[in-house]
């Protein structure tokens, strides 16, 4: 399988596209916005290819062309206003899924927020950015893609511990991005993630069995 990552110069996006590349069973094209950003990918034998959430759906359809899925791991960061919060967040969110639309991709895998699906426990420090989350997810599931929501809790940068524990209404705890990454290498062809979406922490059983109870 392809798998288009999207926001590949992020945290989570570097060690998935990393993870992908070591499997044996994943090729990876990784979306990024720079000339040396894409450099860094082409050195590390990964295939890049440049794009803007804030371009158009064409552009970004054109950069997924031939890939089998498309996984959104991007984000406006912690350091940015509400503004690129909307257009990346939620807009470029969008715009991703109406190209894999246009492009005739129909697995589609969306990094979201723990509890984001639930108003009452948001985070108030960061109430734009689950808002953009929400809606994202929501245009997701009423399109007809083939999707999987993962919303992890709190992301650490700390070696992964290969112990997970996914559900509707987990508890607001943490993990770290590494276990995020194989997660989502994970959920590519796990039947059991199809149309589904689920809080993702930190827990006691192995990544392959969590998701099968999802």
């Amino acid at each position: 399988m392809k798998v288009f990552v999207v926001g590949a110069n992020g945290q989570i996006g570097k060690q998935l596209a990393q993870i992908l590349k070591e499997s044996g069973e994943h090729t990876v094209r990784a979306m990024v916005r720079k000339d040396e950003q894409m450099r860094m990918f082409s050195e590390n034998g990964i295939e890049a290819v440049i794009a803007d959430l804030e371009g158009s759906v064409d552009e970004i359809a054109k950069a997924a062309s031939g890939c089998d899925t498309i996984v959104f791991t991007a984000g406006s960061g912690g350091h940015t206003g509400a503004d690129k919060t909307l257009l990346i967040d939620l807009d470029g969110a969008v715009k991703t899924i109406e190209a894999a639309e246009k492009a005739g991709i129909n697995r589609f895998i969306m990094v979201s927020a723990l509890q984001a699906h639930n108003r009452e426990n948001w985070n108030e420090k960061i109430k734009p950015y689950y808002v953009a989350k929400h809606y994202a997810d929501k245009m997701l599931m009423k399109s007809d893609l083939n999707y999987t929501i993962i919303r992890p809790g709190g992301l650490l940068n700390e070696p992964g511990k290969g112990k997970i524990s996914v559900g509707e209404n987990l508890m607001r705890t943490t993990i770290p991005r590494e276990d995020v990454a194989r997660t989502i290498m994970a959920s590519l062809n796990e039947e059991h993630t199809y149309h589904r979406s689920f809080d993702l922490v930190t827990g006691e059983e192995s990544i392959s069995d969590a998701l099968k109870k999802v």
